[in-house]
């Protein structure tokens, strides 16, 4: 018997997703502030501290573990959708950049997944959200993600979203994959992350790639994006700051082809 809510998905969408939960009645999805879309008539909204997986939780309590959302760059609140009809509803959330949504089951992963910052989209109710911490210094450090990132624990369905296409890799124990470390977007509980120097005194500094790889040791399951949006907005930035060489230039589009724009 599973403990969290059980819930129904159907994903819709290529570059831009969108992921429609149906709800059985007095069934609950939690979802992140701003990441909804659409409901039908029966469907009840609520807006909560934290993730409502402790219903016993006293007031310090549901303070204190609202207020660990904040350390991972989430909103104090989370919304709760209730089905309080009495047939099936459906709830939608969208995606907030262009990417992938990934359906969980925690159940068939350990009941634990660690992800990046922001990823959590939304899930079933029962479903817990909390911090974990990088305990080596360095992997805290340069690990891309910072001391701090999410953790899904339960055993109902949860999606979380990562940018660009998504790749799913099963390691085998001892398993080793290196990885830029912005790429990374949630592993298993078995998965053992650190980093590592990028080794070469060219590949460092002329290499474009950054100073450390992201090493992650199987066993378990990772899941990589092809395009991490801190990626994404250092890029949009640099084209909406600098000047094209059409623009103005007497090479026009050449210049572009020129230096490889």
């Amino acid at each position: 018997m599973r403990r969290n809510h059980e819930i129904d998905y159907r994903i819709y969408g290529e570059e831009i997703q969108i992921v429609e939960i149906e709800l059985d009645p007095q069934e609950t999805a939690i979802a992140e502030s701003g990441s909804f879309m659409m409901m039908d008539q029966e469907i009840q909204m609520q807006t909560m501290f934290g993730d409502g997986s402790q219903s016993n939780q006293g007031l310090l309590g549901k303070l204190m573990s609202a207020g660990k959302r904040i350390l991972t760059g989430e909103s104090l609140f989370m919304t709760a959708f209730t089905n309080v009809g009495n047939g099936k509803q459906k709830v939608s959330f969208a995606a907030p950049y262009p990417g992938k949504i990934i359906p969980m089951d925690l159940a068939q992963m350990g009941g634990r997944v660690i992800c990046q910052k922001d990823a959590f989209l939304c899930a079933a109710k029962g479903v817990s959200i909390g911090i974990e911490w990088q305990r080596r210094l360095g992997t805290g450090i340069f690990g891309g993600e910072g001391f701090i990132m999410e953790k899904l624990e339960g055993d109902g369905m949860a999606f979380v979203h990562a940018g660009g296409m998504v790749i799913e890799k099963q390691l085998l124990p001892g398993q080793v994959l290196k990885i830029d470390t912005g790429c990374v977007v949630a592993y298993t509980s078995g998965v053992h992350f650190d980093v590592e120097f990028v080794k070469g005194i060219r590949n460092m500094v002329f290499g474009g790639e950054g100073l450390f790889f992201a090493t992650l040791r199987g066993p378990g399951k990772v899941w990589i994006q092809s395009l991490p949006i801190s990626r994404m907005a250092a890029r949009l930035v640099s084209y909406g700051t600098g000047k094209r060489k059409e623009e103005g230039s007497i090479l026009g589009g050449l210049g572009n082809l020129l230096d490889g724009d």
